[in-house]
């Protein structure tokens, strides 16, 4: 009786341990590999976010006007990278 309590135990356990292991991508927002291309006129806002202990990524998030909610950039296209030069050129010549 008790050798079945300690397997259950050791069972459950285990499946705590193997399911928490389960995401190798960790907690990423983007799962897909992004968009090449956004409108610029329907940006309304970037965020940039830098690899982390949680997901090895750099991940770009667009925020569309009128409530068309988010949608990821590829940070690998010409587009995401020249779009985020000027916002920078901008926001530094202000």
């Amino acid at each position: 009786m008790k050798s079945a309590a300690l397997i259950s135990l050791l069972a459950v356990m285990l499946f705590v341990v193997v399911r928490g292991q389960r995401d190798t991508q960790g907690r990423c927002r983007c799962q897909d590999g992004g968009t090449d291309v956004i409108l610029p006129k329907r940006i309304q806002r970037l965020e940039v976010f830098p690899p982390s202990p949680s997901c090895p990524n750099v991940e770009i998030i667009v925020t569309l006007k009128d409530n068309r909610g988010q949608k990821c950039l590829n940070p690998e296209s010409k587009f995401a990278k020249n779009y985020i030069k000027r916002a920078i050129k901008k926001r530094s010549a202000e």
